[in-house]
């Protein structure tokens, strides 16, 4: 029975792939498994210029732009913004040196475009170029419609000058981080456009992850618009054979089901390290926020405390005054009990006016800045201190990513 090949990577033994194989922007003669004669039927296309073939331009002096150039131009148009709002946090925490470009997103394993191939049959049955092309253009349509908002298709190209017809189509996961910024990020994008994890119950793991409920649903949207076509295929998708493709074509290939796992357990990692990294980055500012908010509520607590056990014992001397000449019991002349009340009140007032001159000059001396900036740092210390405490169960997690990443990331190359 026919197979239906759907392989995903993003990275093989010479690092991240390169769309260069896929629009064959090199020497064709260079290629020995390449039928120069035959790449002229191939199909390009591209979010910038559409369906295009190069090598059937009439116009030879007309240089179309590469897939490389394409990819680079959107990674720069859409994760700019993202790039220079971490730039600017980075600058406040003095870390410049985490900077990254959109030229380093889009050439670092983690965020770079994922490539998938897609192939029906092998080289002695596979089904015919036109069926194929017909098949990918249904597909990446009903992909894009449903998908299109967190994944974009960035290029894909039919290539007939091999051994076997086969798809070469690049895209990118991406969705907002808590800036509002566009970032390339592959789980939380999954998350926004609604997956779950096969096993809801259970936590995330490399054999419970979104990106294995999203290859299911692509491999579904496959089989369904294959059966349309009046194809019956195999329900078990595998891996196509070495030899019926280029060899870099199939780098990792170990198996299938070993490859998603370990793409997503390091997906997972990033996507944690990532967001770890963005609490680090920001703690010297958060420090910095606290500090001066406490500051400023000490300053009110203290003045408002000083202002009120002050005058508590004046004025509650002046009212034992004016109780002993309210006594009924007592008969002080009228006239001299008045003039005694007009001046308890005027004391009484004397008393606030006071303590209103002194709290003033109590808060413009701790609001002074030499005089803040002394007593802010005890502060500053204390709350970073105390901000780390929330941070020391991610520390384990800080020290094991590298380790962890180039684990996966050896057992995906092998």
């Amino acid at each position: 029975m026919t197979k239906l090949t759907r392989h995903n990577g993003r990275t093989g033994k010479d690092g991240t792939y390169s769309p260069k194989h896929n629009d064959r922007k090199f020497d064709l003669e260079m290629a020995d498994h390449i039928d120069k004669d035959r790449a002229l039927g191939n199909v390009y296309w591209d979010y910038v210029q559409g369906y295009h073939n190069p090598l059937l331009d009439e116009n030879k002096e007309k240089t179309s732009l590469s897939f490389d150039e394409v990819e680079a131009a959107f990674y720069f148009e859409q994760y700019s913004d993202y790039c220079d709002g971490q730039h600017e946090r980075n600058k406040k925490t003095g870390h410049s040196e985490r900077d990254r470009t959109p030229e380093d997103l889009r050439l670092d394993k983690r965020t770079c475009p994922e490539e998938s191939i897609l192939q029906i049959g092998t080289m002695e049955n596979s089904v015919s170029p036109e069926v194929l092309a017909q098949i990918a253009e249904e597909f990446f349509g009903e992909f894009d419609r449903r998908f299109g908002e967190n994944i974009h298709i960035l290029d894909w190209s039919l290539h007939l000058d091999e051994a076997t017809p086969h798809i070469h189509e690049r895209h990118v996961f991406d969705c907002k981080n808590q800036y509002g910024e566009v970032m390339p990020q592959q789980e939380k994008a999954l998350e926004a456009l609604g997956f779950d994890l096969p096993n809801p119950d259970k936590k995330m793991s490399k054999n419970n992850n979104r990106k294995i409920s999203f290859d299911a649903t692509c491999r579904v949207m496959l089989f369904d618009i294959c059966k349309k076509h009046g194809l019956h295929l195999d329900e078990e998708p595998e891996f196509g054979n070495r030899k019926y493709l280029e060899k870099n074509d199939y780098i990792i290939q170990k198996q299938k089901e070993l490859l998603a796992q370990k793409e997503n357990e390091l997906s997972k990692v990033q996507s944690q390290l990532e967001e770890l990294t963005i609490k680090v980055d920001d703690i010297e500012a958060l420090v910095d926020e606290v500090a001066e908010a406490a500051y400023d509520k000490a300053v009110d607590v203290v003045t408002k405390v000083v202002q009120v056990e002050t005058m508590r014992e004046d004025l509650h001397q002046v009212e034992k005054v004016r109780d002993i000449l309210d006594d009924k019991t007592k008969h002080y002349p009228k006239k001299e009990k008045a003039f005694a009340g007009k001046v308890l009140d005027a004391v009484a007032k004397r008393i606030r006016n006071a303590m209103t001159s002194i709290t003033r000059k109590i808060t413009d001396t701790l609001r002074n800045p030499e005089t803040k900036k002394q007593n802010l740092e005890p502060i500053r210390k204390q709350a970073k201190k105390s901000i780390l405490a929330m941070l020391r169960e991610n520390e384990e997690l800080v020290r094991n990513a590298p380790r962890a990443e180039k684990r996966i990331s050896k057992d995906m190359e092998r």
